[in-house]
């Protein structure tokens, strides 16, 4: 297993793509931040500042870093290979998995260190005044944010590989991940929306039900752990625990559907 996570991280670092990837998305985190005033106002403002864009953008980089993993492997016959070496499918899963995961973190969480570095450097207020208020901005609050869009990423990645393991073909695998970009990002918070609204979801349901969407997981988790923790008071907008099992579940899943496809 060690062989095919070091082999993925040599195709990450020779992939132009991934490099542009993390570049672009640098440029952009910073660019969001810095215009609309989070890099001035402190961490947890730049937190709000950054977190719609991630949703969206989190998920694209994930995928792009997986739908081709497994796909590429089948293609070029190094599954085929594969076979005769003493390697379990779940093994092969698992070192695709971790390499592409060292690249995809590097890739999303060096950008959120830049971004925190320009608050760092750009913050109009100090620490101190902050620290006489019944909601603190700090640093720590940012790094949970950072810790939790990690997650978020490592979960998509997840979902990507199964789409890699599952199809035939580039212009499959392409497909298949525009659909589950559509599903993850608009089709299971619209369920939920729908769900509440004709009263299938009550309100002390739909904190923890929000744990079946990636999205909505990640985004009542960095509510309730950095933004509503720093103003010290708000609604409750997920079920912590909830929400880091539905993610857990969902990395669990897909790595289990991309072992049986390549077993099959």
């Amino acid at each position: 297993m060690e062989r095919v996570v070091v082999r993925e991280l040599r195709t990450v670092s020779r992939t132009r793509t991934f490099v542009v990837l993390g570049a672009a998305l640098a440029a952009v985190l910073v660019g969001i931040a810095w215009v609309g005033g989070g890099v001035r106002a402190g961490f947890v403002p730049t937190v709000v500042d950054l977190l719609t864009p991630l949703e969206l953008l989190v998920p694209i980089v994930a995928v792009a870093f997986g739908y081709r993993a497994i796909l590429g492997d089948r293609r070029r016959g190094e599954l085929d290979v594969l076979d005769t070496y003493p390697i379990a499918p779940r093994e092969l899963v698992i070192g695709v998995y971790v390499g592409r995961a060292v690249g995809l973190l590097g890739t999303v969480v060096v950008p959120l260190l830049l971004v925190a570095g320009a608050v760092f450097v750009g913050r109009e207020e100090p620490f101190g005044r902050y620290a006489s208020h019944a909601g603190a901005d700090s640093p720590i609050l940012f790094a949970r944010f950072v810790a939790l869009t990690a997650l978020f990423a490592l979960s998509i990645l997840a979902v990507a590989l199964a789409i890699s393991a599952l199809v035939s073909g580039t212009r499959s695998a392409l497909a298949l991940s525009v659909v589950a970009l559509v599903v993850l990002l608009v089709g299971l918070d619209l369920a939920l929306v729908y769900g509440f609204a004709n009263g299938y979801l009550g309100d002390s349901s739909l904190v923890h039900a929000l744990a079946v969407s990636p999205l909505s997981a990640y985004r009542g988790l960095v509510f309730e752990s950095a933004v509503v923790t720093a103003s010290g008071t708000g609604p409750r907008t997920a079920s912590p625990v909830a929400s880091l099992l539905g993610l857990a579940s969902w990395t669990g899943t897909s790595l289990a559907v991309a072992t049986w496809a390549i077993k099959r």
